[in-house]
């Protein structure tokens, strides 16, 4: 099968490649680096079914691009910290890209995966959180840039699958981890990872009772897969919830990841962050019921995993 990854260089789009190429696909790469690392890709690059562009996906897309019959969308930065950094990128990689990429999936009639992200739902006043629940998001406050930026790329997959009978499918990745995250991007697990091997204090934000419910990128890797090779009438048009329900306090998270990498490093409390969501945790019923995944790696050994691995980079 030709499959293009939009992101394909970043975190969890590196670990989708080498899934695909591994089962015998075709797979481009269409990434700008933004946040995306050639090391994350190194190994895949002698393999010749893989095709790599460095792309802006806001600006038009290659002439030369293949034709495919999947396109999977993970060109967004994620990190709170690249909210302040880079909001306008983000801002038009989910809305310009987004629309660059549904308008070739049309053209070529290929299958299309846009993921978005758990920010949709702002900071949640129902949970566990289901796919009809609508959100309570700021649409002018600091996140704004990405939660609603997703929001809109929702709206616009939708609306392809709805004006032009687009076979679109939309996940909502709920926290991932695992080996390829960047140590500084400012997120929960390269944190305190990052600060546990190299001696610092683990900073924990307020007091810690803020929730979060963290997936193993093999995992997140296998429910995107599984919802695109879903049948179109199964999954087209909807929306999943993507993670894993295991929800866990800041604080406990934190002493486990002392635990598991033996640091002697304090906890060290600092001031709550603007607007940072009080608690996370998906339901994923649907893509049960529907798709038939759920997540199989407990966070004990998904975090042996990546702490070994962020030991090879610090």
């Amino acid at each position: 099968m030709r499959i293009i990854v939009a992101g394909g260089a970043g975190f969890i789009g590196s670990h989708l490649c080498a899934a695909l190429l591994a089962d015998g696909h075709d797979v481009t790469i269409i990434d700008n680096y933004v946040t995306g690392n050639p090391r994350n890709i190194a190994h895949l690059c002698e393999n010749p079914r893989l095709r790599l562009i460095e792309h802006d996906i806001t600006r038009p897309l290659p002439s030369g691009l293949p034709a495919a019959d999947q396109v999977y969308h993970l060109a967004s930065p994620a990190s709170p910290a690249d909210f302040s950094r880079i909001p306008l990128e983000i801002m038009l990689t989910n809305s310009q890209g987004t629309l660059n990429l549904l308008t070739f999936a049309a053209a070529h009639n290929a299958r299309l995966l846009y993921t978005s992200t758990s920010e949709a739902y702002g900071d949640p006043l129902v949970h566990p959180q289901t796919e009809d629940y609508w959100g309570n998001v700021n649409p002018v406050g600091p996140r704004a840039c990405y939660d609603e930026s997703k929001r809109f790329g929702e709206a616009l997959l939708m609306t392809f699958v709805r004006e032009q009978d687009l076979d679109g499918r939309l996940v909502r990745i709920f926290n991932t981890y695992g080996p390829h995250m960047n140590p500084k991007d400012g997120r929960v697990v390269p944190n305190l990872v990052s600060q546990a091997l190299t001696g610092q204090p683990l900073t924990v934000y307020g007091e810690g009772k803020q929730t979060r419910s963290f997936c193993y990128v093999d995992d997140m890797v296998s429910a995107l897969r599984a919802v695109m090779d879903a049948p179109k009438a199964v999954a087209a048009g909807r929306v999943y919830n993507v993670g894993n329900p295991d929800e866990r306090f800041i604080i406990d998270f934190a002493r486990i990841i002392k635990e598991l990498t033996g640091a002697a490093s304090p906890i060290e409390f600092r001031p709550a962050v603007a607007e940072d969501p009080a608690r996370r945790c998906p339901n994923i019923s649907r893509i049960r019921t529907e798709i038939g995944w759920e997540p199989r790696i407990p966070l004990p050994e998904g975090l042996a995993r990546t702490i070994a691995w962020f030991r090879t980079v610090l």
